[in-house]
């Protein structure tokens, strides 16, 4: 082995998930390549082969719906990382009723390495949360998805403490001490109150759902990041840019708060 390949085994990383949800694996399937919008972010939908193309210039090495997909990038456009691997391995479960997913991220990290893979990992449980919380509340509805970070404020160590607070959460808020599964009254854009389930909650995410939305919360601070939200609006009449202008309005607020 050379000294190259020895470097790069070991600035290895792999995240293996695994998880049941209530939807069958056709449903996950079609999530995974053509609903990406309604838990990540709107993807390219993957060329259905061997060799296809797929989102951000990767490639389908594995692909047998609905029970094995593998895309695969050796250029992953920015410094930190070279090679990229998604993985999903889907059975059923229950006659088809439900589904257990094996999900695996691997690659490779070539710089902060610790940090890196902190990150990816702590995000991982987030997005595959709310990959579940699509799937059962509201596929195959189409969305309206907006993301967007808030100032160079919400880079410090205690920023995601303020987005708490802002939503009423801690602090004297109406729905302080309220734990993952209660239903909340949250102050959103304008003063608004908002009637939503509390439905992801640690140091580092807030996950938000109402009748017709899933509003994410990213403490990105921890990473040297801005805080980030990301709003997947299932409503028939949803407007993604008016939605991004009406929590972008909150969240710089929160950040522009004596």
């Amino acid at each position: 082995m050379s000294q190259e390949q020895k470097d790069q085994q070991e600035r290895a990383f792999e995240i293996a998930r695994e998880f049941e949800v209530d939807a069958s694996p056709e449903e996950v399937w079609e999530a995974i390549t053509h609903g990406t919008g309604g838990y990540l972010w709107p993807m390219e939908a993957p060329e259905p082969r061997v060799g296809g193309s797929a989102a951000f210039g990767s490639t389908v090495t594995a692909w047998e719906p609905p029970h094995h997909l593998v895309i695969r990038s050796e250029d992953v456009g920015f410094p930190t990382q070279s090679v990229n691997q998604l993985e999903h391995v889907i059975e059923s479960r229950d006659d088809g009723r439900r589904a257990w997913v094996r999900y695996v991220h691997s690659g490779i990290f070539t710089d902060d390495w610790d940090n890196q893979y902190d990150g990816a990992g702590r995000h991982t449980d987030f997005y595959l949360h709310t990959l579940r919380e699509y799937l059962t509340h509201f596929a195959p509805r189409p969305v309206a998805f907006a993301t967007f970070d808030g100032p160079e404020a919400s880079t410090a160590p205690d920023a995601f403490e303020a987005v708490g607070r802002a939503l009423g959460l801690d602090g004297g808020g109406g729905s302080v001490g309220a734990a993952v599964g209660d239903a909340v009254r949250v102050t959103g854009p304008d003063g608004q109150l908002l009637d939503a389930v509390l439905d992801f909650r640690n140091p580092y995410f807030i996950g938000l759902r109402t009748d017709h939305a899933l509003v994410r919360f990213f403490g990105r601070n921890h990473w040297g990041a801005p805080v980030g939200v990301s709003v997947h609006d299932f409503a028939a009449d949803a407007d993604a840019e008016a939605n991004e202008l009406a929590w972008q309005g909150w969240l710089n607020g929160v950040f522009s708060r004596p």
